[in-house]
């Protein structure tokens, strides 16, 4: 269901380093600066992924300059968590806190479940294939959320 875009989103998942900086990359690479978008993770215990890296690219999203973060650095370094308009869950974990943060905070959270490749697969090409999985899982609820993409795809 199509609804207008908001103003800012935060994306967020468990690391930071797979779901929610490809959510960003994509909204960023779909929508141009028609919103504000960023992303966190419960925890920020992991660097990027190389593979969320290398099937983003293969649809021109970049994202090797991403810098993992967590809810609470995010509040460190000056992000106030009551500026966004959606934060959209991408693991339960996640939705989990971000629910927490409504009892102090207006937002509207949305859980999108989504396949958390890690792990998945032993050979590269099954890992791939399962990111890729993820990333077109990510792009379709996207689209189905905010409408066709208003920059070049």
């Amino acid at each position: 269901m199509t609804r207008p875009l908001p103003q800012s989103v935060l994306f967020c998942c468990d690391h930071n380093a797979i779901r929610s900086p490809m959510a960003e990359g994509m909204m960023k690479k779909f929508y141009g600066h028609a919103c504000y978008v960023q992303s966190a993770g419960v925890h920020n215990d992991l660097e990027i992924d190389g593979f969320a890296i290398a099937v983003c690219q293969e649809i021109g999203v970049e994202l090797s300059r991403h810098r993992s973060r967590s809810f609470e650095e995010m509040q460190q370094w000056g992000d106030d968590l009551s500026g966004f308009d959606l934060v959209v869950a991408l693991s339960p974990a996640s939705q989990r806190l971000a629910l927490e943060f409504t009892r102090f905070f207006h937002l509207d959270v949305e859980y999108w479940q989504v396949m958390d490749p890690a792990g998945i697969g032993e050979a590269r090409e099954a890992k791939l294939a399962a990111y890729r999985q993820t990333r077109d899982q990510i792009r379709a609820r996207m689209i189905d959320r905010f409408g066709p993409p208003t920059q070049a795809d």
